[in-house]
């Protein structure tokens, strides 16, 4: 899969960096390199891979060095979404030494985090060949980070789910409750959603699924939390009458096995909500 649409504009990840980067500054500076380093030094310095996983987060980088100093030369030696090794060189940065040891943090943080969510669905992603199975991530992200998140999630050749509260329709089992059941709910969501949006809703049990198919009004229906043979019966009854989504307690050792039930997307918060950062470092 090409990955060339995965990018962002700089106006979208600017302000991220530049948050980021207040706050590690803080008040004063970078007091331990502006006493110890002297005017005017200049170093060439590499990001490295110190593990395998695949990259993402090369354009928030580039930006903080930027934003520090916009005259440091910084260069991309791999593309988001490819595969590393341990010891490949990730990006190059030649300049000023100070400003390149004042971006540095920030630009490793980003680039360790993403990279991590990037390698993980990657992992999933691995699970579902074979099947007509897609990996998507969910909202469970890190507050004011989602952009970027779902952005590693697509470079480890994920999918995104609906990106926040306005731009799709999924009713979850307290609007059920809430809105008086089923096809109240449905012919609610269906009378408020334009032509445009999608309408999603979330059953726990095969009759609920039962009541929604004999309703209709519903693009996709949300399984949640079912065990591998019930999915497998859901997808049986709804096969070429509804999109179906898994969901619910979605571990690495378990996507093969949803996977081959025969359901068209597999939801899983653990790729933005429980990431381990992939190790990479700055050398001078």
């Amino acid at each position: 899969m090409s990955l060339a649409f995965a990018t962002l504009p700089d106006l979208v990840l600017e302000p991220l960096v530049r948050s980021a980067l207040e706050e590690d500054l803080g008040a004063f500076g970078d007091v331990t390199t502006r006493a110890v380093i002297p005017p005017g030094t200049r170093y060439d310095a590499r990001i490295v891979a110190r593990q395998a996983g695949v990259v993402s987060g090369l354009a928030l980088a580039r930006i903080a060095f930027r934003l520090i100093d916009p005259q440091l030369t910084v260069t991309a030696r791999v593309t988001d979404g490819a595969g590393c090794a341990p010891g490949d060189v990730l990006l190059e940065v030649s300049g000023d030494a100070a400003s390149i040891l004042s971006a540095e943090r920030v630009g490793l943080n980003f680039m360790g985090r993403l990279m991590g969510i990037a390698t993980q669905t990657a992992a999933f992603v691995a699970e579902t060949r074979g099947t007509r199975a897609r990996i998507t991530c969910t909202r469970k992200t890190t507050p004011g980070l989602r952009a970027v998140e779902k952005l590693a999630v697509l470079h480890g050749g994920g999918s995104s789910h609906r990106y926040g509260l306005s731009d799709a329709i999924l009713i979850k089992d307290n609007h059920i409750a809430a809105a008086g059941g089923i096809e109240a709910v449905l012919e609610a969501a269906r009378a408020h959603a334009s032509h445009m949006m999608r309408v999603e809703i979330e059953v726990d049990t095969l009759a609920q699924l039962d009541q929604v198919l004999a309703h209709g009004g519903a693009d996709v229906v949300l399984l949640d939390n079912m065990d591998t043979p019930t999915l497998t019966e859901a997808v049986r009854r709804a096969e070429g009458r509804i999109l179906t989504e898994a969901s619910g307690n979605m571990r690495l050792d378990r996507i093969a096995e949803v996977a081959a039930t025969g359901v068209d997307f597999i939801s899983v918060g653990a790729l933005t909500h429980s990431v381990t950062n992939v190790d990479i470092g700055l050398d001078f």
